[in-house]
């Protein structure tokens, strides 16, 4: 007697949400999230976009939008999981994050504020929505921070032993930030 393995559905991706302007009766990202995870129980995109108290038609134009890459991936996986078929491959843009890359300044800030939102399914139902917390993306931003401040640093050094100055003048003018234990400062 032989028997079949099924595979078990595929996961949903997490996703940044589609980056809009914010609004009482638009794509919310817990918006965006409930309906990708809805896609995923029902297959049907109407039946979603139902759920969420949003219309089929203005779906299919947040998914086309610029900058929903992500969530048109998860998107389709969600569709995969409903039909219980193979995933689709991640667009090339998450396959070029998993390698080095350069970040510009504002991207890690985007990250930080916007965060990922991550679906939970449980036997093929939607149980909820999760917005990750993005400890990474902060704690890359301020190391970018504080590389450029030992930069500066470094330059306004060099720059002062080239003046003929000291140290401690040249310090004493480059950057009082204030603490950020203490509380405000009472002067």
């Amino acid at each position: 007697m032989t028997r079949t393995r099924t595979l078990p559905p595929p996961r949903i991706p997490r996703f940044a949400p589609v980056p809009l302007r914010a609004r009482s009766d638009g794509w919310t990202p817990l918006r965006q999230a409930e309906f990708i995870g809805m896609l995923a129980q029902t297959g049907s995109v109407a039946a979603a976009a139902r759920f969420v108290g949003m219309a089929r038609e203005t779906a299919y134009r947040l998914r086309r939008r610029a900058g929903a890459e992500e969530f048109a991936w998860a998107w389709d996986v969600a569709l995969a999981y409903a039909r219980r078929g193979r995933p689709p491959a991640p667009p090339a843009a998450a396959m070029e994050r998993r390698g080095p890359r350069k970040v510009t300044h504002d991207e890690p800030w985007r990250a930080i504020v916007d965060g990922r939102w991550r679906v939970v399914m449980r036997r093929g139902r939607y149980c909820g929505s999760v917005r990750e917390s993005p400890n990474s993306a902060l704690l890359s931003w301020l190391a970018q921070i504080d590389r450029a401040m030992r930069e500066g640093r470094k330059a306004l050094r060099r720059r002062a032993a080239k003046d003929g100055r000291s140290q401690s003048q040249e310090g004493a003018c480059v950057f009082q930030a204030p603490s950020l234990v203490a509380g405000p400062r009472l002067s």
